[in-house]
């Protein structure tokens, strides 16, 4: 009886087991997710420094004269030619990013301001008899910034309000002394693009190009107690390149898989 009892055991262990190693044949492994691919995040607020070049282009119409305190005559504009500026330039930056998480998508707003000293003049297209000079002093705008990065590499456009400061004069040609002489400070808008890159977590390079345009003014030259008014068109283009010291960006924080 007992052997009985064993062989049927032996019987039923045999039929079984190829039944339970099919079953675990068919098991799937285990999934384990691979690491994280750890990319630099642009997520923070940042300073520095910048310098390049400016381009100006002003274009000058006449449109009114007068004698102060009693006011002055307008009447429709007389072309006064234009001329071109141009000089170097250098200033600060200041702004914060933020990257989506999870993606290259980088949003951002930045302040600039930048010294110049950017001179120019023509002859006027009347036999030359007067010269207009102008002198664009400084520079500043307040910009959005959209971008998209690869790792340490951020391209992006921007666009926002500008404003810079001009000294003019008038006078006649060989007579700077004696001149009419008006300034201002006038708002306009820019657009830019440009590329940066993080060379460690605290700092970045970048190179940029920005258009200005300061649309038609109308800016009074006074030689007391005369002025004249004087339609000014101006635009302007910029390369610069600086550096900017971050804080709160760095790798790991937007990690992608």
């Amino acid at each position: 009886m007992k052997k009985l009892s064993l062989s049927t055991i032996a019987l039923a262990a045999m039929v079984a087991a190829p039944a339970m190693a099919a079953d675990m044949a068919v098991k799937a492994p285990m999934y384990k997710a691979p690491p994280p691919i750890v990319v630099f995040n642009w997520t923070g607020c940042y300073f520095g420094a910048n310098g390049g070049g400016l381009w100006v282009h002003k274009d000058y119409a006449l449109t009114g004269v007068g004698v102060n305190p009693f006011g002055g005559v307008a009447f429709p504009a007389i072309g006064f030619g234009g001329h071109d500026a141009n000089s170097g330039l250098g200033g600060v930056q200041v702004g914060c990013n933020y990257q989506v998480p999870g993606t290259g998508w980088v949003w951002g707003i930045q302040g600039d301001y930048d010294w110049t000293d950017a001179k120019g003049s023509h002859l006027d297209p009347f036999g030359g008899a007067t010269t207009l000079a102008s002198r664009t002093k400084s520079l500043a705008s307040v910009t959005g910034r959209v971008g998209y990065a690869w790792d340490r590499f951020l391209g992006y456009v921007k666009g926002g309000g500008a404003w810079e400061r001009d000294d003019y004069s008038w006078y006649l040609t060989g007579v700077p002394a004696f001149a009419f002489t008006g300034s201002e400070t006038r708002g306009g808008w820019t657009v830019g693009i440009g590329g940066e890159y993080a060379f460690t977590n605290w700092l970045t390079g970048f190179v940029e190009y920005d258009y200005y345009d300061f649309g038609t003014r109308t800016v009074s030259f006074a030689f007391n107690p005369v002025f004249v008014n004087f339609d000014v068109r101006e635009r302007k283009s910029v390369v610069k390149a600086g550096l900017n010291i971050l804080f709160g960006a760095g790798p790991g924080v937007g990690a992608r898989y």
